[in-house]
């Protein structure tokens, strides 16, 4: 058995929610029938009070810790699925993501996963939590993850991270002419009435995201983009809030809008880019048991290749008619 500790805070926007489904909400890993048992079995505390009634109300803002003990991941199956490792040693992972693939299993996505790939590639790593799996990427957000082979390791990264000590940058597409670098500082909750989507609210978490102009075209822009937070969807929320969705974003992104004159194989191209623009292309880190810090980067992948390519031929053809 693995003993497990989570946390976290119920939602504003979660107020009259039976204590169960907020945090079948909250943490969408784990079944709502299990969530119940922990409920039932005093594992789960509110404001540091033990509550044993899943049908207990919510208001929104208390704080929750659930300690339970888990059977070890041997219940997800080990999958013989390739991953693109850029650097392994006795304590971390990193991987280079594909799109298409899920991070973790859940609803929709029993397996298939980085985690039924890890557990196939270094068996061991049942025995630490979640597969060591410490931070996430959206399905079909390519780039840079870290994995715990350890427990020790996966508790210092998670430290890490929650320390902010972990830097992340992204490269993405975004529609519009965004002029010049900025920070975007809003907060994050999920979606009041759509509850797979995030959105800008409030009293959501705070949520900060860093961006710089790498290169304008004459309806997009490439970015560079450093988290200082790690929301979910955060960089397509903040970026579809401020009025420039990334290019293909299935969620938060609408219907491609090519530039007047553009020649249909430019329009195809934008219409092909079937996922959101988004990629981790850097990664810096001190290592959970040397210390060392240590970068790692990984190049864009081929279809954002294709359509950055697009978008700078596209650009150069009609140079005479640009206003910037």
């Amino acid at each position: 058995m693995i003993e497990l500790k989570l946390a976290t805070e119920i939602e504003q926007n979660q107020l009259g929610m039976r204590l169960d489904q907020a945090l079948s909400e909250l943490f969408p890993d784990y079944s709502r029938s299990r969530i119940k048992d922990w409920i039932i079995n005093d594992k789960v505390s509110v404001n540091d009070i033990i509550v044993n009634k899943p049908k207990e109300k919510v208001l929104g803002g208390e704080k929750i810790t659930i300690t339970a003990e888990i059977e070890e991941e041997t219940y997800h199956q080990p999958e013989d699925i390739k991953l693109d490792i850029v650097y392994e040693d006795d304590d971390i992972l990193v991987i280079n993501k594909p799109r298409d693939l899920v991070v973790h299993p859940g609803a929709g996505n029993p397996n298939g996963t980085v985690l039924n790939a890890l557990l196939h590639y270094y068996p061991e790593i049942a025995h630490v939590p979640r597969a060591g799996i410490v931070h996430r990427l959206d399905k079909d957000t390519t780039g840079l993850m870290v994995v715990a082979k350890t427990i020790t390791a996966q508790t210092h990264l998670v430290e890490s991270l929650q320390l902010r000590e972990i830097t992340r940058e992204y490269e993405a597409v975004a529609m519009g002419i965004i002029t010049a670098g900025g920070t975007i500082d809003q907060p994050i909750t999920r979606h009041p009435t759509k509850r797979t989507h995030m959105a800008v609210f409030p009293t959501g978490k705070p949520a900060v995201t860093h961006y710089r102009v790498m290169e304008k075209y004459r309806l997009h822009t490439r970015l560079r983009l450093r988290l200082e937070t790690g929301r979910t969807h955060q960089i397509r929320v903040h970026l579809a809030h401020v009025a420039h969705p990334l290019v293909g974003d299935p969620l938060y992104g609408g219907r491609p809008k090519p530039p007047k004159g553009a020649s249909e194989v430019f329009i195809q191209t934008l219409r092909d880019f079937d996922r959101q623009a988004l990629h981790a292309t850097m990664l810096r880190l001190f290592h959970p048991v040397t210390g060392e810090q240590m970068e790692w980067h990984a190049p864009i992948p081929e279809d954002m290749q294709k359509l950055i390519q697009a978008l700078q031929q596209d650009t150069e053809l009609h140079k005479d008619d640009l206003d910037w």
